[in-house]
């Protein structure tokens, strides 16, 4: 057997963490990041939301479920490099089709494993995300802290160019299981949904189509005039990675749709975006949500969900104007805005995922409310 190959993990500040090799022979710069959930690396490898970043696994043993083609969250690997306590050198599942090195490889992703992940997980907590580079070509720490150095990090930058779809496009697809009952049809069929894509996953689309809507996806800097074209019901506003700043063209487009009383439903970035078209504004939080076990309360009910998240960004709930906009959820463990309603329009958002993918089923009935929404022309 050969030896592993040795991979260094560098951070901004020069702390240094030495590992072996898995997945792409280079190296790779991104902001440190790490999610909690204990299963389902394979859809947070395929989430759009992680690009420009490297994500940690808290989850020490990752890999034994290999790769398959069914739980693809999207066609890429999104992620700038994976970290990881233990590689398992085995894969037990009957659906895969290869195992996580070799398929990270293929995608160009670095690997860094056999470091000490809680260790890196406290000075995140306790620092705050931080740049870091994963490299296997480069042995020495001092060339690669002036890589990570100059690399400009995700503040102010436009992420979703790169992972939008490049043009609209239909989705057909439904969920394996029953979920979600479906919307009453009319006469006139399902009611038209455009979504702007921002960095979609499979599965938003999927539990969209099950609840009854007729799915066309968007690139995201199309114009309001473009999807008015298509004569939608009603309008959905995806996930997608980095600042909600810096993207203009989304926001003038939820102004002119949204706010002008089309039904619209928002998540994660997309519910960042709204609280931007509403006049709020969003700050950098000191080291994110990203996991599949963040406690949220729904204000309207009192039932508290375990919901999956994956955001480095939150809404300021001070910034909102209180006459016309209503916190809705609330994270229990650090009072985070979760979720909000226009108290006027067919308007509401949530900044956690509720398809499910990976995480819990908590939150599936979302899908449901927009759908009910949608239905009676209500909030």
């Amino acid at each position: 057997m050969s030896t592993p190959k040795s991979c260094l993990l560098v951070f901004e500040d020069g702390e240094t963490h030495r590992g072996t090799h898995f997945g792409f022979d280079g190296e790779s710069c991104g902001e440190l990041v790490f999610n909690t959930a204990m299963s389902g690396y394979q859809e947070v490898c395929t989430d759009p939301s992680y690009r420009g970043q490297i994500v940690l696994m808290t989850y020490p043993l990752i890999g034994n479920t290999g790769i398959n083609l069914e739980d693809l969250e999207s066609d890429r690997c999104d992620l700038s490099g994976f970290v990881i306590r233990e590689l398992s050198p085995l894969v037990s599942n009957q659906r895969a089709s290869t195992d996580l090195s070799s398929w990270l490889a293929e995608h160009r992703v670095v690997g860094i494993a056999g470091v000490d992940t809680r260790a890196i997980v406290r000075k995140v907590r306790t620092h705050g995300s931080m740049r870091a580079i994963i490299s296997s070509v480069d042995g020495d720490p001092r060339s690669l802290r002036e890589k990570v150095t100059a690399w400009p990090g995700i503040a102010g930058r436009d992420l979703v160019q790169e992972v939008t779809c490049a043009e609209p496009c239909a989705w057909t697809t439904g969920l394996d299981e029953p979920f979600l009952p479906r919307l009453e049809q009319s006469t006139e069929g399902r009611p038209r949904l455009a979504v702007l894509d921002f960095g979609i996953k499979r599965n938003m689309l999927r539990g969209l189509h099950a609840a009854g809507f007729d799915v066309t996806v968007f690139p995201a800097a199309t114009p309001a005039p473009a999807i008015r074209e298509h004569a939608p019901d009603c309008l959905f506003l995806s996930n997608g990675p980095g600042d909600p700043e810096p993207l203009g063209y989304a926001i003038e487009t939820i102004r002119a749709l949204a706010l002008t009383g089309l039904p619209t439903f928002g998540i994660c970035l997309g519910h960042q975006l709204t609280a931007l078209a509403l006049g709020g504004r969003t700050v950098k939080m000191k080291f994110g949500h990203h996991g599949a076990n963040q406690p949220v309360i729904d204000l309207t009910t009192g039932r508290t969900e375990i919901t999956s998240q994956n955001h480095s960004y939150v809404v300021d709930g001070d910034s909102l104007d209180a006459g016309m906009v209503e916190v809705t959820h609330v994270n229990l463990n650090d009072k985070t805005v979760e979720g909000l309603r226009h108290k006027e329009l067919p308007l509401f958002t949530v900044q956690y995922h509720p398809e499910a993918a990976p995480g819990p089923r908590d939150a599936f009935y979302l899908f449901r409310r927009f759908a009910e929404t949608v239905a009676s022309g209500a909030t």
